[in-house]
């Protein structure tokens, strides 16, 4: 039986962990920040905070013991990207070598424009006399799979994607089952630009919904925010049929149309007036665009790419102006052919 430690008690970590315990083969354990979350998890039977209504078997090891993770053969980071250097820091003590190491949070990092993977990988390598620098595989699981529907056991098909096709295989087969089907790839950096870029898009497709602007603005903002993803993917070195994938188009459709999307919902409101601060503490929960808004226009700035389609949106994030005058500056710009 695999060891797997899911880092992450929110829904997608939750949903992840339900997800291999139902494919069975595995000794799962959910990894929360706190010892009192865990308990609290326990004790209830579900993770009552975070994602309610799924009871969680007594087979998925709570744990809030930073320690598991050295007994884990494969380790899943689901932790949000504003809180992955912080946990890092704390379970870098108890990475060992031979294990592999999964992130499936779709994030840019704020101020350094790092991808989650090369997140981890510098902390890896960051050794001290205790701790040796590691270099273990790091790879992306990315793709349409809402949380909610992932833990109801609903079909769902992502992307795994690792340098080593051989490592990906090896991932594909711990976590396919008859509800979750995983294509692999090589692509790390396509697989991970296109799951965190396309939450930008999906604030633009819900501020488009939410001014009540119709149902072709939601069409246009797809497919030329596909554009605006590639383009930037491709700069970074990722390949342009990985975002026609999967990770790509596959993800960027349902979080611009599909009603869970928390991204798709922050957009939502501000189209309805409402302003960024209320939205968020209303939510309760992370809408990583937000914050991958600023951090795709600094990676953008980088490689000389032109993206306004977050531009817009940083403007309404960060500056507080008015949505429909966001998309008539769209609509306003000097014609071109279509690319």
């Amino acid at each position: 039986m695999s060891r797997i430690v899911v880092l992450g008690s929110g829904a997608w970590g939750t949903a992840i962990a339900l997800s291999l315990h139902r494919r069975g083969g595995h000794r799962v354990t959910l990894w929360a920040h706190s010892p009192e979350v865990a308990q609290e998890i326990v004790e209830a039977g579900e993770n009552t905070l975070a994602f309610p209504g799924f009871p969680i078997p007594p087979e998925i090891a709570i744990t809030g013991s930073e320690a598991v993770v050295s007994e884990a053969e494969i380790v899943v980071s689901t932790v949000a990207s504003a809180f992955l250097r912080s946990t890092l820091a704390r379970i870098r003590p108890h990475l060992c070598p031979g294990q592999i190491v999964v992130s499936a949070t779709k994030g840019v990092e704020d101020r350094t424009f790092l991808r989650m993977t090369q997140v981890i990988a510098a902390h890896l390598v960051l050794g001290d006399s205790a701790h040796p620098a590691l270099h273990l595989p790091i790879g992306a699981l990315s793709g349409p799979s809402f949380a909610f529907e992932v833990a109801q056991g609903q079909p769902t098909a992502v992307t795994v994607a690792f340098d080593d096709p051989e490592v990906a295989a090896r991932i594909q087969s711990e976590f396919s089952s008859e509800t979750l089907r995983l294509y692999t790839s090589t692509d790390v950096i396509g697989v991970e630009l296109g799951g965190a870029l396309k939450n930008v898009i999906a604030i633009a497709a819900g501020v488009a919904a939410g001014a009540g602007l119709g149902y072709n603005p939601t069409a246009a903002l797809i497919t030329r925010g596909i554009a605006e993803i590639t383009r930037l993917a491709v700069a970074c070195g990722g390949r342009r049929e990985t975002l026609a994938g999967l990770s790509g188009v596959g993800d960027l459709v349902l979080t611009c149309t599909g009603s869970l999307s928390r991204n798709r919902t922050v957009g939502q409101e501000l189209g309805q007036g409402r302003k960024l601060p209320e939205i968020l503490a209303k939510l309760g929960s992370v809408a990583e665009g937000v914050l991958t808004t600023r951090a795709a226009l600094g990676l953008a700035r980088q490689h000389g790419i032109e993206m306004p389609i977050a531009e817009q949106m940083e403007l309404i994030l960060d500056e507080g102006k008015d949505p429909r005058e966001a998309i008539k500056a769209l609509m306003l710009r000097p014609g071109k052919d279509e690319q």
